[in-house]
């Protein structure tokens, strides 16, 4: 447990400096709003409208799943590293692993939400 202190420490520190930055830019940085400054940003051209309008699910849904599917398949990795010395045990916990991550593949796919329509 005492090797985890560093790491600790380490968040507590960056925490605390990103902390105080905000803090302190948001009490000392000037404030002067003007209509130019409200306006949204497009790119460094003048906006020919407003955003508006309601944007698909399907993007939300599509970046969930990545989302999902990147993270889960980074735990390999580590597994693959000390595969040897987990043995047939290991083998299986992963083997299972994989096979819940599948279900939910099979059930996505299933639903329709890997078809860009």
């Amino acid at each position: 447990m005492i090797e985890y202190i560093g790491i600790v420490v380490c968040f507590v520190v960056a925490g605390g400096i990103t902390g105080a930055m905000v803090l302190l830019a948001s009490t000392l940085g000037r404030k002067r709003p003007s209509a130019v400054k409200l306006e949204p940003f497009e790119c460094g051209m003048t906006p020919f409208s407003l955003p508006g309008g309601k944007l698909a699910i399907k993007f939300y849904l599509t970046a969930i799943l990545f989302i999902l599917f990147d993270v889960e398949l980074v735990f390999l990795y580590p597994w693959a590293v000390v595969y040897r010395k987990l043995g047939m045990l290991g083998l299986v916990e992963m083997g299972v692993f994989l096979g819940i991550l599948m279900v939910g593949f099979v059930y996505a796919w299933d639903n329709g939400a890997l078809e860009w329509q």
